[in-house]
């Protein structure tokens, strides 16, 4: 990947601290427990007029055999492996500890530029604690305060007078983006994985393994899609721990930046309330939803075990019966590209545009059909109706009193028109207006 740049290092050196200041953005979980970014997080950034991609990596530690130290090495090295400029951070308060060495070991051979970055020297008379870093034998080490945001220009002049002219980031944002979410546990970054063929992010049995929301690119019938992985959600009386707290604002906005929103719940679990209000999140905010059933393969089935479970599903759903449900089992691979295709025609259906004729005709019908009740001594009547935006659908329909239609013929209106039109997996917004 060109201009792609990672910060790596030991666990509590200050790297989040610094991806942050960089992006000058509250991007990843920070916290004095070590080992809180457990998964690469990539961001666009730019300098001097330059763009280029920055990585911040789980804290590096080369030799522990604890399931998530070594998932997290793991990382690290995929990152320096992708990386042209690797940010190598060492704590001046610290000093140099045998995993500063033994990181220093490994990307002394990787062949790629390293910077070495001294942090928490926050004025000019710590500068003396530099000289002790040259035993990493790296060079001139770079000293700065991510926290206090010290010499970080400085830095960045360095950063990209080694990175390529051609190496320019162009924005994505024509890119279908797709939110993988859902409780813990549930296996979202193992859906993940199964997608890309491979490990992007990291997976163990422990649950909330993945704390960060991660951005992954998978190829679709020559297109590039965006997968987000997410942190488990949780409703927000559960969340007890800052860390916890973090994610889930984290999840809440990958929800806001994606256009349609896979939510994944454990088959053998079934829906719940938490379920519920993840859905209801992603409805908030008007973005296309599936639900898909993971986990399948676990499921002892008849004939009409499909059939029964998706009728549970859907009374449970209530009057967002709209949402598609998909069985699935992200650990067999079965059926993980219709994610894909459903994905696709769900982003659709949020782009899909009615003509005004088609949607008076059935509007009109539905009023002869059942006409708005009369409220407060008054006969309601409506007049117009026109789609007056995409992405997400919002229809006005123009009325004599507007604020007398009740919510159950609003929703009877919205069904009539979904019959009509589809808009499957699409929250629609039904506006009324004063004619």
């Amino acid at each position: 990947m060109n201009g792609l740049v990672a910060i790596v290092g030991r666990p509590n050196v200050g790297k989040s601290t610094l991806f942050n200041r960089i992006i000058q953005n509250r991007k990843v979980v920070i916290d004095d427990q070590p080992g809180v970014t457990r998964d690469r997080i990539y961001e666009n950034a730019e300098w001097a007029g330059k763009n280029f991609v920055l990585v911040d990596t789980g804290g590096y530690v080369p030799d522990s055999e604890d399931v998530f130290e070594k998932a997290i090495r793991e990382q690290a090295q995929i990152a320096i492996h992708q990386a042209q400029v690797i940010l190598f951070m060492v704590d001046a308060q610290t000093g140099i500890t045998p995993l500063d060495q033994g990181l220093a070991d490994i990307l002394r051979t990787s062949n790629k530029k390293i910077l070495l970055l001294v942090n928490k020297i926050d004025a000019d008379v710590h500068e003396s604690e530099l000289a002790q870093f040259y035993a990493l034998g790296l060079g001139d080490p770079v000293s700065v305060s991510a926290l206090m945001g010290r010499n970080i220009g400085d830095l960045l002049d360095i950063v990209v007078g080694h990175l390529p002219e051609n190496g320019m980031i162009r924005e994505e944002t024509d890119k279908l983006r797709i939110a993988i979410v859902g409780r813990p546990n549930v296996g979202k970054s193992s859906l993940v994985n199964a997608l890309l063929g491979a490990d992007r992010t990291i997976v163990t049995d422990v649950p909330g393994t993945t704390r960060d929301a991660i951005d992954s690119i998978v190829r679709y019938h020559g297109e590039e899609l965006v997968l987000i992985d997410t942190a488990g959600l949780r409703k927000r009386s559960k969340v007890k721990e800052a860390i916890e707290f973090y994610s889930t604002v984290r999840t809440l906005s990958s929800i806001d930046r994606c256009h349609v929103a896979i939510l994944l719940i454990d088959a053998v679990q079934g829906i719940s309330h938490q379920d519920l209000f993840i859905v209801g999140e992603i409805i908030k905010r008007k973005k296309g939803v599936i639900l898909a059933v993971n986990k399948w393969d676990l499921v002892e089935k008849d004939t009409n075990t499909a059939r029964q479970y998706e009728l549970a599903i859907r009374k449970a759903l209530g009057m967002n019966s709209f949402i598609p449900v998909l069985f699935i089992s992200a650990l067999e691979k079965q059926r993980i590209i219709k994610v894909i295709e459903l994905s696709r025609r769900v982003f659709n259906e949020r782009g899909k545009k009615v003509k005004t004729s088609a949607l008076n005709t059935v509007v009109d019908e539905a009023v002869r059909d059942n006409r708005p009740p009369a409220t407060r001594g008054r006969d309601i009547t409506i007049k117009y109706a026109t789609q007056i935006r995409q992405n997400p659908p919002i229809i006005a329909l123009f009325s004599n009193y507007p604020k007398l239609i009740p919510d159950s013929y609003q929703r009877y209106l919205e069904k009539k028109i979904r019959t009509a039109f589809g808009f499957e997996g699409v929250p629609i917004t039904l506006v009324f207006k004063k004619k």
